[in-house]
């Protein structure tokens, strides 16, 4: 196994955990959880194969599957975003990008990492609380779920991405 390989799974583990033990139980104003895991396929670099993203995608989303009771929602989410990642992350590199650049803000600056981020988190929030739900009676209370954890989620991101060397 690689040193890289070894991170990963370090960083895979150390997500699935802090969100099962710690950010599963904050709810801001009973609508805002901050989906902090979502982190872990956003990182993904530009020379990750697309099959190992969606490997380690569904596996992060299947193990929060199981400890936030969720049957298959944060595995279908999770995959689906580690499907767009690599083609949205295109759209923020620098035309002369090297082929093994890292998803970061000090590699994307930190203004195209800001909006790389956010759109994948507002992907992921209203796919999720869209398969949690099945159905827009309560189109409010969904539309709080999601608008509440992508902001949430958004700004644990920027903090643990600034705190990260």
């Amino acid at each position: 196994m690689t040193i890289d390989t070894l991170k990963r799974i370090l960083i895979f583990l150390t997500l699935c955990l802090s969100q099962a033990l710690v950010l599963n139980r904050i709810q801001l104003f009973h609508c805002a959880t901050p989906l902090l895991y979502v982190y872990f396929v956003i990182a993904f670099p530009r020379s990750f194969p697309k099959w190992a993203a969606l490997l380690w995608s569904f596996s992060m989303g299947f193990i929060i599957d199981v400890f936030s009771n969720t049957p298959g929602v944060a595995s279908a989410s999770l995959t689906f975003l580690g499907l767009l990642q690599p083609y949205l992350l295109e759209l923020f590199l620098p035309r002369n990008a090297e082929e093994d650049i890292h998803s970061s803000a000090a590699s994307l600056g930190w203004a195209n990492f800001v909006k790389l981020s956010s759109l994948l988190v507002v992907i992921y929030c209203f796919t999720f609380f869209s398969l949690e739900a099945f159905n827009f009676f309560n189109w409010m209370q969904w539309l709080a779920f999601a608008a509440g954890s992508s902001v949430l989620t958004l700004l644990f991101i920027i903090t643990l991405e600034s705190v990260r060397k």
